[in-house]
């Protein structure tokens, strides 16, 4: 494991009755397009906190060109200057690769919080490829970040049409992290065109 300062590595704090959102990915590299993310998310679901969480590794993409971790971890704080927002590398400690896994551990280590799935519309086209991706639509509500390209998503997605009946408005997004799951929605607004893959491309150039 990378030399990483212990509080990355240990899962932030959060009290009973908070409401917090859960965002995951490699953030290789991270970028504005994902604090933009996070900043609607925080906005849109009332979150008391939402945790950055810079994964070791996605199982569904190469590793090949991964940054390590202590220098995902650090752009990531480079961007998030909000104090409720919480980058963590705590997966890497406990050895988590699937989301699954992560979504289990922290809503058994934190009973009462009112925790909701955070990710960008690019995710949900594969979302139905993630391990067990069903159980994680049970587990906790899932709120869907509009990004270029990916508006359409949500219509089209194996995901969007499984749990057609569990979508909620984005008016009542607000509640959404207060609601039983299955429930998830889809949140209009402002969207960044950069994205890593093309970051990565440019730094190569």
């Amino acid at each position: 494991m990378e030399t990483l300062p212990g509080r990355y590595l240990r899962m932030p704090y959060a009290a009973p009755g908070m409401q917090v959102g859960l965002f995951g990915g490699s953030f290789n590299p991270p970028h504005a397009g994902h604090a933009l993310v996070a900043e609607i998310a925080m906005r849109r679901l009332r979150l008391d906190q939402l945790w950055w969480m810079v994964t070791p590794g996605n199982p569904l993409k190469s590793t090949r060109e991964l940054a390590p971790l202590a220098q995902r971890v650090a752009l990531s704080e480079a961007i998030t200057p909000d104090p409720r927002i919480k980058v963590t590398a705590f997966e890497a400690a406990h050895r988590i690769r699937y989301t699954a896994d992560t979504v289990e551990l922290v809503t058994r280590r934190n009973p009462g919080v009112n925790f909701v799935w955070v990710m960008g519309a690019d995710s949900l086209a594969s979302f139905h490829r993630w391990q067990r991706w069903r159980r994680i639509a049970a587990t906790l509500p899932i709120a869907v970040i509009d990004r270029p390209g990916s508006t359409l998503a949500f219509l089209s997605s194996v995901m969007a049409k499984t749990f057609d009946y569990a979508r909620v408005d984005e008016s009542d997004a607000g509640r959404l992290a207060l609601m039983r799951p299955p429930a998830w929605t889809f949140i209009h607004g402002p969207r960044s065109t950069l994205s890593s893959t093309a970051l990565r491309a440019a730094s190569k150039r």
